[in-house]
């Protein structure tokens, strides 16, 4: 099976299909930007960038948010994870997170399936520290400075590791389920 996957990210793209291809599904990306809407709220935020991105394509397929929620922030900055990331990068990140005395985080992905009739959510959420000083390599956004409960490297240093228990890898598992059930996907 065949499906489309907005994103303009590589890394995403690249880490969905090593998820994804195995089970069957032949992940088609699709690079076009969608302005997204700027909330907290990441089911909002998703739900308006599946329909915008199916509005812009006319096909089906799927698109996916994944923030960070801090504890000591209150679970911010959520949906406006990119914003806040850009704003800072990893040596700044770190600091505020050291200033909260709180450096524990949820990592959550939500994908967003619209299949031209209906939208469908699939999320997946991991548990962390944000580490003292960021560790390994910096290119794919806040993977340096996110070591998940129970290991001693960050998603960073882990690379593709980091596939097999990473919040988007329970999302897109919630996913392949449902194109099981409702594609016939093997």
């Amino acid at each position: 099976m065949k499906i489309r996957f907005m994103s303009g990210n590589q890394h995403k793209i690249n880490e969905v299909q090593r998820i994804l291809t195995p089970i069957g599904v032949e992940v088609v990306p699709v690079s076009k930007k969608i302005e997204e809407l700027q909330t907290e709220n990441v089911h909002s935020l998703v739900r308006d960038k599946v329909i915008k991105a199916f509005e812009a394509i006319g096909r089906p397929l799927f698109v996916e948010h994944t923030g960070l929620y801090l504890s000591g922030l209150n679970g911010l900055p959520a949906g406006l994870t990119q914003i806040f990331w850009d704003k800072l990068e990893a040596e700044r990140f770190v600091k505020l997170v050291a200033g909260l005395n709180d450096n524990k985080v949820i990592a959550k992905t939500v994908l967003g399936y619209c299949d031209g009739c209906e939208i469908h959510l699939f999320e997946g959420a991991i548990e962390g520290t944000v580490p003292v000083i960021p560790a390994g390599p910096a290119d794919f956004q806040w993977d340096c400075v996110f070591v998940p409960n129970g290991y001693a490297q960050t998603f960073a240093e882990m690379g593709q590791e980091k596939d097999s228990i990473s919040m988007r890898r329970k999302a897109l598992d919630q996913f392949a389920e449902y194109l099981k059930v409702s594609e016939g996907v093997k």
